[in-house]
């Protein structure tokens, strides 16, 4: 993949950002969302690429744009092809609220070289790189636990473990705590939070539980950029959920994946931040109707990390 592609996509992740963050603490899921994704759809037509959404706004009977399956991009002869994994509008609760960590995010590869991901759940571990290959999905938390520890020369009552507030996962806290690790509860972003056990200032070290399989499948592309490990089994609700898997392709649905096979070859990822957060600030309001956003940009082929100030002239911006 061309390199430049990942400036391109991260001007489409400003984009969505911009338009999210007007309604932040409005107390407006929806609306956020749906600025988010029309900024976004706009965005991908400036981009010179034949790209599919592989992963995105859910089916294409539930979602009006960016669903999976749709095709984006000025297709213009000799345009490379490639696979797209995005959430426009990673936090919606956390926007509606004014919450920290809310963020616009994609990931990009060559063709098929991302698993195409049921709208399900999917049970997840993410660790940064000193713990890359210490621990396994199919392990107990206890063992997982013990095992960061281990790799990152720390006490176990050290360890901080990172956790949707859910009340899916009343048993894995009350496992968790009987270790005597520490435990990181938030409300929603696990692409943020996957991405902060590689973040070094962030004291998290590993990610624990079950979150949504397509933020699975892009934070597997973020943690392949920062060196980091992560793997997931899909955690099917329903046997409609299981009946969309095998059409999709997925033949064994208890299947442990991990980051390679969920993000192949060479791949980017970026996002911009909408809301203030560990990872990224959030959209900046300034003077005379111009607004600052920070945004990330990674390439797993290089392993390269950028860190993008922008300003904004919302008088000449269109979304």
């Amino acid at each position: 993949m061309d390199r430049n592609l990942a400036l391109e996509f991260v001007r489409i992740t400003e984009a969505a950002a911009l338009a999210a963050a007007r309604w932040m603490g409005r107390g407006k899921e929806k609306e956020a969302d749906q600025a988010a994704v029309d900024a976004m759809r706009r965005a991908f037509d400036t981009v010179r690429i034949d790209g599919t959404i592989v992963i995105g706004e859910g089916e294409r009977d539930e979602a009006p744009m960016l669903y999976i399956g749709e095709k984006v991009g000025r297709k213009d002869p000799g345009v490379p092809e490639v696979d797209i994994a995005l959430d426009p509008l990673e936090g919606t609760t956390i926007t509606a609220r004014g919450g920290a960590g809310a963020t616009s995010v994609i990931a990009l590869a060559n063709k098929g070289h991302f698993l195409h991901a049921p709208d399900t759940y999917m049970d997840k571990i993410a660790v940064g790189p000193s713990a890359k290959g210490k621990v396994s999905i199919d392990a107990s938390p206890r063992e997982n636990i013990q095992a960061v520890a281990q790799a990152l020369r720390k006490n176990v009552s050290e360890v901080t473990v990172m956790i949707l507030d859910r009340p899916r996962h009343e048993k894995l806290i009350h496992e968790v705590r009987e270790t005597g690790a520490r435990i990181y509860l938030i409300r929603d972003g696990d692409v943020s939070a996957a991405i902060a056990t590689c973040w070094g200032d962030s004291a998290v070290d590993i990610l624990l539980g079950i979150g949504g399989a397509p933020e699975g499948v892009i934070s597997a592309a973020a943690m392949k950029c920062l060196g980091g490990d992560f793997q997931g089994r899909l955690a099917f609700r329903n046997d409609e959920e299981k009946e969309r898997a095998l059409k999709m392709g997925i033949s064994d649905l208890s299947r442990s994946y991990t980051m390679e096979e969920l993000a192949r070859g060479d791949v980017m990822f970026c996002a911009t931040g909408v809301t203030h957060g560990p990872l990224l600030k959030g959209v900046r309001t300034l003077p005379d109707h111009r607004v600052a956003t920070q945004s990330i940009v990674m390439r797993s082929k290089t392993g390269t990390i950028r860190m993008i100030e922008a300003h904004h002239n919302l008088l000449l911006k269109n979304f």
